[in-house]
């Protein structure tokens, strides 16, 4: 994990779920995933939306050629859990890659958070999201 994620999630813990800098101002979840290779957990932090009841990531990674491994992980993942504020949530995802609900999401997202267009700039791929669906928290 980097200094920076390390910093971040101190800094989540901390405050109840609240981040400045980079995160300022904006919805902050932990993500609590495990390599699919390597099968060891990681936890992520990552701007998520509001949508719905669910929890909705996208797999920008600041607009890299590649998708981010912590999304390949969800996607390989039947459930994950989730840190938002001082909740844990363990959600099902879903992966929203085309369609209706990708342009619906991906409109909601980009108004949410304009870094988005700045970070298509960078590659040519189309960002997946990663819907999760709450089914237990505590």
């Amino acid at each position: 994990m980097s200094d920076f994620n390390d910093q971040v999630i101190a800094e989540f813990r901390d405050n109840k779920g609240t981040v400045g800098g980079f995160f300022a101002n904006a919805h902050v979840t932990l993500l609590h995933h495990k390599g699919r290779k390597s099968g060891r957990d990681m936890i992520t932090p990552l701007i998520y939306l509001p949508v719905d009841g669910s929890y909705v990531l996208i797999g920008s990674a600041g607009g890299a050629k590649k998708v981010p491994e912590w999304f390949n992980n969800v996607a390989a993942a039947d459930e994950v859990q989730i840190e938002v504020g001082e909740q844990t949530v363990t959600a099902k995802p879903t992966i929203v890659r085309q369609g209706p609900e990708w342009l619906r999401i991906y409109t909601m997202f980009a108004d949410y958070w304009p870094d988005v267009h700045k970070y298509e700039e960078n590659t040519d791929r189309r960002f997946p999201f990663a819907r999760l669906d709450p089914v237990a928290m505590s």
